[in-house]
């Protein structure tokens, strides 16, 4: 093997020519993968100046030097834009935003959060969907249905976490 499995970061061999080359290239690919921010969204065209360090996700319909490298992260350095492809589950951050963009069934997902339950100062606030509350029909004191449907929901907001 002579990259890694992941993000084929080169790897070193006994005798081999060269080493400072494919060890510089680890490590601006390291560089670009550890702790990942890019400067915003998925765009498809390079920027005119970019600042070595700034990263970015290139969109569809790439061109220029980004033709051919849709998905991946494109990375400016020294030497030139450096390209890493993206894996399943890859989460970068996004500058502009602050949220996170997470690499989902071969696109960049922004702004959804897969999570079970969410706490605030270690309390449940939000947590699994509970079934539906049934609408109040018939009946002859309306007052009876309106507490009982109005308890429902009340008891839904708690099991939700929404209230105490």
């Amino acid at each position: 093997m002579d990259h890694s499995a992941r993000f084929a970061i080169p790897l070193l061999h006994p005798g081999q020519q060269q080493k400072e080359a494919f060890h510089t290239e680890a490590i601006q690919r390291i560089e670009a993968l550890l702790c990942a921010t890019v400067e915003g969204p998925p765009v498809a065209t390079p920027t005119a100046s970019p600042t070595i360090g700034n990263c970015f996700l290139v969109g569809s319909g790439a061109s220029g030097a980004w033709a051919g490298q849709e998905g991946a992260l494109a990375c400016m350095t020294d030497g030139g834009w450096r390209f890493v492809a993206a894996t399943e589950g890859m989460r970068v951050l996004d500058r502009s935003s602050g949220q996170a963009i997470v690499r989902r069934a071969g696109v960049w997902e922004t702004g959804i959060a897969r999570v079970q339950e969410v706490r605030v100062g270690g309390e449940k606030v939000v947590g699994a969907r509970q079934p539906s509350i049934a609408l109040p029909s018939g009946g002859a004191v309306r007052d009876g249905e309106c507490r009982a449907a109005v308890s429902a929901v009340i008891t839904a907001l708690q099991a939700h976490g929404l209230i105490g």
